[in-house]
This record gives structure tokens, C-alpha cells and sequence, in this order.
């Protein structure tokens, strides 16, 4: 057709994507397709790179969170500049109405990249998947995670006094902060559920002076986190199994203090209760119990296609704070204490993301790069989501009273004390 040139079809699909993004206020980017064309709105602060057609689809027709990752780690998508940068223009894509994105991509394709499913059997949340799920996360090799978590290997929410903190630093911050919440004591018994790589159990144990047990479902975490122990010299006062919080009938009612840190997101709903009653029946009357987890906002819509359940965390699904908090206060808990450290978890995931990339080529002689990708993929959103307030990490401080005695002092000036 007469007129039909690559520079007319260049000039309508700029006009187009003009008109898709009237309404965006985010920061400036810019756009650069497979044979080299390129568009730009402000002054641009990462490039989105299209590598095939697919992947325009992905982003204009079908914005969720799996088209794009899977597009991600399959470097169809890329970006370039600041990866942070580009997830309110995805958050704007995603509000936008379906018939905008639909002309934006029949501009220039009529096909769309076809999802590859994450598929594990067993019922969700059942003994058997739960397994499964913990094993498809955490048992990659130690040395990938080493090198962006740092001396401690605490892959959770850090706590940060100032914006300027190193990792380690706000890493062992947060580990002190815990013990002090619970008012940990020497000769205590401490359980710690979900234990990871060992980092709380070490710390109550070698800073605090209490026996200290750790349990986690990754078969990886349980070696390294007994090495650490080993190398310690705590084997008397530390140790850590490879348990199902499900299967510790036989300890009930035998410690002093719990906390379960970045593990209750693997719980699920259907089990929010069984968990919570689980943790009242481990623990000894007048003792208490942190959860530190991350719970979704109220008013966030819940989203029926999420890149991190289907590449990141299988079955992960978030609950919200007055979800947990009901659950907790039906197993027999009392509430002490709840905060947030929405904030810190974002500074956290910068640094991350920072040591992904700091380290990358050390980390591909390690993992795929289609792993690597994901997990950057998934710290940089999660940083995103943390910012916009979509989700939330909440420490929440529980009892369990006995005979309406909470064996707490008034006030929690010694919370905040620097003790070491």
C-alpha cells in the first residue's frame, strides 16, 4: 500500500504510544525495539528494550506480572539505566484500559508470547508441596545468595538507624532488635522457625547466651546453618533440623521465646490458624512470640497472575496484617506490639539489588542466567511494591499470658538499648 514505509509505520506507532502514555507522570524512558527504532518521552532514565514481538505484546496487551517477568528472564525485555525507573511505567501500563493496549499492540504485531507454567503437584499448602516449594527457593547453592546477603546470610527485612547503613550492619541491627523485643535472656530456650542459614539462632546464642534451636524445610539451609555452628563453636548452645513447624508435638510448651522471620509467608491462609496455635503449643505460658512477615495491603487488589508465586515463590500467597493478627488472637495470643518497617524492607532490596549486579558475572558461574535474571527481577519489584505500599513487613510482638499474667515491663525503653 502506497504510503506503508518503515518510516510511516515508525511515525503511527510513535503517535500511538504518545497517545497510550497522555497520562503518565512518572519518570522519563525511552523505548528501543529489535530492528533499532527508538521513542522517547522526558528525559529518560532507563530504556525498555524490546528484543522481539512478543515481548511488545507482554507489554502492551497483557501487562501483568507474569507476562512481563517471564519476558524478563527470558531477555525478550530488558532494561537499561535505572531497573527501579521502570515499574511505575509498568504500574501505569497495568491501569491502563484494555482497548488502549490492545491498538497500541496491532500497531505493530497480531501475536502474543505464549506463558510457560510453573506446575508442582500435591495439594497447595499441603506437608508434601510445602516441601517442595521451600526446596524450588532455597536450596540453590549458598554461594549464589553469599555475595548480595552479606556476612550475616539474614535474607530478610534488615533494620536500618540511618539511610547510610551498610547491609551488615543493618542486617545485625535487625537480628539485635528481635532479641530485644523478646527480651531475650541467658540460658533461655529460643526457637527459631524457618531459621534460614542459621543467622538468629548464631546471634541469640553468642550475644544473648540462650539455647538457641533452629528449624527450616530446606534440606540446603539445615547443612550450611550446622556448618556455621560448627565454625562458631556454639554446637552446645545451637543447633538446627531439618522440621515441618507442623511436626514438633513432642517440644510443646518447651521455650521461652520464638520468633518466626520471613517464614509465615509460606503459610497460607487455610493454615493461618493451624500455624498460629501451633506456635501458642511450643511456646511456655508467659512467653512470647515475634512474627516477622510480610502481609499485603487491604487495598491492594489481589492480583490472580503474580511473578513472584509462579518463579520466586511458589504458593505465596500474602495475606493482610488483620488477617494474621485475627488468626493469632483465636489461637490465644495477646497482641503486645506491632510496627512496620515498610521502609527499611525497601532499602533492603536495594542493596540487594545493588550486590546482584555488583557481582553478576561471579554469580552466572553459578546459576542460569534466566535464575539470575529472576531473582533481580524480583528484588527490584518487590523494592517497587514496598515503595508504593502495596505490601508491608510487620514485626508483631504476641503473648501468651499465663493466668492473665504478660511478664512485661511498662515501657520498652530496653528495646532500643545498645547492648552491644
Amino acid at each position: 500500500m502506497q504510503g506503508d514505509t518503515p518510516e510511516s509505520r515508525g511515525k503511527q506507532l510513535g503517535t500511538t504510544l504518545g497517545s497510550l502514555f497522555s497520562g503518565y507522570g512518572g519518570p522519563g524512558f525511552s523505548i528501543r525495539l529489535w530492528d533499532g527504532w527508538h521513542w522517547s518521552l522526558g528525559n529518560p532514565a532507563c530504556t525498555l528494550v524490546i528484543n522481539n514481538p512478543g515481548a511488545l505484546g507482554s507489554l502492551a496487551v497483557r501487562p501483568n506480572e507474569v507476562s512481563l517477568g517471564e519476558a524478563f528472564v527470558q531477555h525478550d525485555l530488558d532494561v537499561e539505566g535505572d531497573l527501579f525507573s521502570a515499574f511505575p511505567i509498568l504500574e501505569y501500563l497495568n491501569n491502563r484500559s484494555l482497548g488502549l493496549r490492545q491498538k497500541a499492540a496491532e500497531t505493530v504485531l497480531n501475536s502474543i508470547v505464549s506463558l510457560r507454567r510453573w506446575m508442582n503437584d500435591g495439594l497447595r499448602h499441603s506437608r508434601s508441596r510445602d516441601q517442595a516449594s521451600i526446596s524450588y527457593h532455597y536450596d540453590l547453592p549458598v554461594d549464589f545468595y553469599r555475595p548480595w546477603l552479606g556476612e550475616t546470610l539474614a535474607y530478610s527485612c534488615a533494620y536500618f538507624r540511618t539511610a547510610d547503613d551498610c547491609l551488615d550492619l543493618a542486617q545485625t541491627q535487625k537480628l539485635e532488635l528481635i532479641c530485644q523485643k523478646l527480651r531475650l535472656k541467658k540460658h533461655e530456650q529460643f526457637l527459631d522457625v524457618g531459621c534460614g542459614w542459621g543467622s538468629l539462632v548464631l546471634h541469640a546464642a553468642a550475644r544473648h547466651n540462650a539455647i538457641a534451636h533452629g528449624i527450616t524445610l530446606s534440606e540446603e539451609q539445615t547443612m550450611v546453618a550446622q556448618q556455621r555452628i560448627r565454625a562458631a563453636g556454639l554446637g552446645q548452645e545451637c543447633t538446627v533440623e531439618h522440621r515441618d513447624y507442623r511436626d514438633c508435638g513432642e517440644l510443646r510448651e518447651s521455650f521461652d521465646k520464638i520468633a518466626s522471620v520471613g517464614m509465615f509467608e509460606h503459610v497460607g491462609l487455610c493454615n493461618l490458624r493451624k500455624y498460629f496455635r501451633a506456635m501458642r503449643g511450643l511456646l511456655r505460658p508467659g512467653g512470647t512470640f515475634l512474627n516477622h512477615g510480610i502481609a499485603r495491603s487491604a487495598t491492594s487488589p489481589v492480583r490472580k497472575a503474580s511473578f513472584v508465586e509462579r518463579f520466586v515463590f511458589p504458593d505465596g500467597k500474602l495475606v493482610t496484617l488483620t488477617q494474621a493478627i485475627n488468626a493469632a488472637e483465636e489461637a490465644g495470643f495477646e497482641v503486645r506490639d506491632v510496627e512496620n518497617l515498610r521502609e527499611h524492607y525497601e532499602l533492603t532490596l536495594r542493596k540487594w539489588v545493588e550486590g546482584l549486579q555488583r557481582d553478576k558475572e561471579n554469580l552466572l558461574g553459578i546459576v542460569a542466567e534466566a535464575t539470575y535474571r529472576t531473582w533481580l527481577l524480583y528484588m527490584a519489584g518487590s523494592a517497587a511494591a514496598f515503595h508504593r505500599g502495596a505490601i508491608g513487613v510487620y514485626q508483631v510482638l504476641l503473648s501468651r499470658p499465663d493466668h492473665g499474667r504478660s511478664k512485661l515491663p511498662l515501657v520498652r525503653e530496653d528495646w532500643y538499648a545498645r547492648s552491644w
